[in-house]
């Protein structure tokens, strides 16, 4: 499958801002899509995953309460909606999706086979 991210771009600190992922395939059961990021001189960080479904969702730690993840079964498409961005929000944003996913290994990026190419997000302090 291919995963290709769009939206993002540049804004405030304290604005809002989307990126989507849409997938080439519909997604199958069982599986999880995500979005993780990579910030400068930083490792690729968990923000966010939602079930095949949309029935479960997962967020990593700093994004809880700002960030949400809305799957759209229609478009295959991913949505992470991002509020109150702050100055260290900027990084790459990767969205990635695989198949059996353990609940164990869901914030672990080699956990994920499919990948799309990222795309920048910049806040401007």
């Amino acid at each position: 499958v291919q995963l290709v991210e769009s939206g993002g771009g540049v804004v405030q600190a304290g604005g809002s801002l989307s990126v989507s992922c849409t997938g080439s395939e519909p997604i199958f059961s069982n599986s999880a899509t995500c979005w993780f990021r990579t910030a400068p001189g930083m490792d690729r960080e968990f923000l966010a995953a939602v079930s095949w479904n949309g029935a479960n969702i997962w967020y990593g730690d700093s994004v809880k309460g700002g960030f949400t993840i809305v799957r759209d079964k229609a478009k295959n498409m991913v949505t992470l909606q991002m509020n109150s961005l702050k100055y260290e929000d900027r990084a790459v944003y990767y969205c990635a999706e695989d198949t059996a996913i353990a609940m164990t290994h869901l914030t672990t990026p080699a956990a994920y086979r499919n990948w799309g190419a990222g795309i920048q997000v910049t806040v401007a302090s």
